[in-house]
């Protein structure tokens, strides 16, 4: 409670200037498995801001929170994540904040777990969560941190089995790495300074 006073107190005021969105599945079946980094990393961004991401709007658990000096909604999709877009353009569309302004934090199969990637914009790759947000927003000119996970045991291992598994414990250190590095690249992206960001934490 006190921590989220305190957070109001030295918050930004006026209206929300950008969405975070970490990508997921809701439910306790799925909270440690490959498909959840994003989920992992929000609920990491919002302890370091003294919050809970605990609000439901939007088809969202959301938190209204300050990152970077700026007033930001933190966002987990709540609609599976093929749907993800859904929350994401509704809460988009009621700030009125454009896709260069949406930051959108997921799990990425093509690199090993503790690596991150940013980019300014770009296809869905295969992603049906950034699929889904292309689709309602109608433009992939948002950035994105892309969080690995690992690429699949081998070629014929079905891939949802494999995005849906739990993180091995030997995997969780580069996991925690991962997460705080995305941590580190999007507090930059919010401060205008994502060539900075790319720069540090793209590996």
């Amino acid at each position: 409670m006190f921590a989220n006073w305190k957070n109001r107190l030295h918050g930004a005021s006026g209206s929300v200037e950008y969405l975070i969105v970490g990508l997921g599945n809701p439910g306790a079946k799925y909270e440690m498995t490959r498909h959840n980094a994003g989920f992992l990393f929000l609920d990491k961004l919002a302890e370091d801001c003294g919050t809970l991401v605990n609000r439901l709007k939007y088809h969202a658990l959301c938190a209204d929170t300050v990152v970077s000096g700026k007033r930001v909604l933190l966002m987990k999709p709540q609609t599976f994540m093929n749907a993800s877009g859904e929350a994401v353009a509704e809460a988009a569309r009621f700030y009125k904040i454009p896709p260069e302004r949406i930051l959108v934090v997921f799990d990425d199969i093509s690199l090993d777990v503790g690596r991150t990637r940013i980019r300014r914009s770009g296809s869905h790759g295969g992603h049906n969560g950034i699929k889904s947000i292309i689709a309602c927003l109608g433009s992939d000119k948002f950035p994105r941190v892309k969080i690995g996970v690992g690429k699949k045991p081998h070629p014929d291992y079905d891939l949802a089995d494999w995005v849906l598994s739990a993180f091995r414990k030997e995997e969780l250190e580069g996991l925690k790495n991962a997460v705080e590095h995305s941590i580190g690249a999007v507090k930059l992206i919010v401060n205008g300074r994502i060539d900075e960001a790319m720069n540090r934490y793209n590996s």
